[in-house]
């Protein structure tokens, strides 16, 4: 298993197959044919006199030693492309490269249109958005799969980086002719209206019941649901209130019948943050577009006007 022995070009054909979990988004992610692929594999293969991936459906899953050459591969390959990439700066009119981020629909909603906007120039870049758990983040940012994630403050180790993009308050609505859309909000009629809770768990508080249950008080919760849409719906046709970020309810708000109120007490603002792998961040194309969501963050924090 000589280093001499071994074309370093197909070390990044392996760790690619075992990214993308298929020799076909392999070939398409290094825009190489598929035959070329499977060619750098069976010479992998003869190396490491192993088969190195098994297929199981339509997935190549790594067999142990690949795992265990990965693990050990993986850092120095990242230095080395590091390397490289210093001395080639990325030209965004000119490259062509996709970006595939992390981010849940409200954020889609607050992000993407200003992002779409200002790529406007460079066609050559295309995006891809998706819903990831929580729980994969950190392994499919250090894994290549994710370059960024947005998303409320979480624990993360220090393989990821992060910053905080933008902070968003929250904000009450209600339909426009709701009889508490006519005065200012207060606290007493706040907690004896019924709400909606947009959450993803089945149960629990939300963010602001933790600060109403400080103050000793209580709301009722009569829906909960998933997304900020469905409750924005439910909200124009009944006297439920709903609390909300302030940046998506006024998207809500331009084309809906709804009232932005200010809400009745002091509740806690919410955190948007910026996560990438930090092995990566020196990387032109990524840092080019770390700049890029910082601006739009910026542009968006604390949105003009009143409630």
């Amino acid at each position: 298993m000589a280093l001499n022995r071994l074309d370093l070009n197909l070390l990044h054909v392996f760790d690619t197959i075992y990214r993308e979990g298929s020799l076909t988004r392999a070939a398409r992610a290094l825009h190489l044919t598929q035959p070329a692929i499977s060619h750098s594999l069976a010479k992998l293969r003869e190396h490491f006199d192993d088969p190195l991936f098994t297929r199981q459906g339509n997935q190549m899953v790594p067999t142990p030693l690949a795992r265990r050459f990965l693990a050990s591969m993986r850092p120095g390959l990242t230095q080395i492309q590091s390397a490289v990439n210093q001395f080639h700066a990325f030209d965004p009119a000119s490259h062509r490269k996709t970006y595939a981020l992390a981010m849940r629909d409200v954020l889609e909603s607050t992000f993407l249109p200003s992002l779409m906007a200002r790529l406007e120039p460079y066609p050559e870049l295309e995006i891809v958005s998706q819903r990831v758990a929580r729980r994969d983040m950190e392994t499919q940012l250090a894994a290549g799969k994710l370059d960024f994630a947005v998303d409320v403050l979480l624990p993360v180790s220090e393989q990821t980086a992060h910053e905080r993009l933008r902070q968003d308050r929250l904000v009450v609505i209600a339909r426009s002719d709701h009889p508490l859309a006519q005065e200012p909000l207060t606290l007493e009629s706040y907690l004896a209206a019924s709400h909606v809770l947009v959450s993803s768990r089945a149960e629990g508080p939300g963010i602001e019941d933790f600060e109403l249950s400080r103050q000793g008080v209580q709301r009722r919760i009569r829906l909960r649901c998933q997304h900020y849409f469905a409750a924005c719906r439910v909200v124009a046709q009944s006297d439920l209130l709903l609390t909300m970020p302030e940046t998506y309810a006024r998207i809500i708000a331009e084309n809906t019948g709804l009232a932005l109120l200010t809400a009745p007490t002091d509740l806690p603002d919410l955190d948007v943050h910026l996560y990438w792998h930090r092995p990566y961040e020196q990387e032109p194309a990524l840092a080019w577009f770390r700049q890029q969501l910082h601006r739009i963050g910026q542009e968006r924090a604390h949105p003009s006007g009143p409630c």
